[in-house]
C-alpha cells in the first residue's frame, strides 16, 4: 500500500511533466461560397501583416482562403502550449491547422515539417519575411497560370469527400 505522501509526490511529479495544450479558432462569419476552388492557407505571424514567425514558436496563425481569382482573410488560429514536450507543441499546431492545405512560416524544423506533410499540409518557408498580402498575390498568380501537381492536389484538399460520403 502506498502512503498518502508518496501518492501526492507522484501526482505532483506527473503534473509538472504534463503539457497543457490550448487551441482556439476565430472564424469570420459572413457569406460562404467563394467562386471556384479555394484552399485554406495559414501564415505564421507575430504582427498579423508579415510571415515572420518560426512554426514552433508561433502562437497564432492568420488563415486565408485563397483561390485563383479570389482571396480573403477568414480567421485566426491561436495555439498556446505550456510545457517542455516538443512533440506536444508540434502536434498542437498541426491539429489547429488540420483544414489548411499550406502553411507559410519564417522557419520550421525537420520534425515539424515532416508531421505537417504527414497530415497533408505543405509547409513553405518565406525567407524574405514578406507581407501576407504579397504572398497571397504570388500564390494566386501561380494558381492562375500553371500550378505544379502538388499545388493542384493541395487546392483540391477541401473538395475530397470525407469518410462518411
Amino acid at each position: 500500500m502506498l502512503s498518502k505522501s508518496l501518492i501526492s509526490s507522484l501526482l505532483t511529479l506527473y503534473a509538472s511533466r504534463t503539457t497543457m495544450i490550448r487551441t482556439r479558432r476565430f472564424d469570420i462569419v459572413g457569406p460562404r461560397g467563394r467562386k471556384g476552388l479555394t484552399m485554406k492557407v495559414a501564415f505564421a505571424s507575430t504582427d498579423k501583416i508579415h510571415v515572420n514567425e518560426h512554426f514552433g514558436r508561433a502562437e497564432q496563425f492568420m488563415i486565408w482562403e485563397v483561390g485563383p481569382e479570389e482571396a480573403g482573410f477568414t480567421g485566426v488560429v491561436q495555439v498556446r502550449t505550456e510545457g517542455d514536450d516538443e512533440a506536444d507543441r508540434i502536434e498542437s499546431r498541426c491539429s489547429g491547422l488540420a483544414d489548411c492545405a499550406l502553411v507559410y512560416v519564417a522557419e520550421i524544423g525537420g520534425p515539424a515539417a515532416a508531421r505537417l506533410v504527414a497530415k497533408k499540409i505543405h509547409p513553405i518557408k518565406s525567407k524574405e519575411r514578406e507581407a501576407i498580402a504579397v504572398v497571397v498575390e504570388k500564390l494566386q498568380e501561380v494558381l492562375r497560370d500553371s500550378p505544379p501537381p502538388w499545388l493542384r492536389k493541395a487546392l483540391l484538399k477541401g473538395e475530397r469527400p470525407g469518410p462518411d460520403a
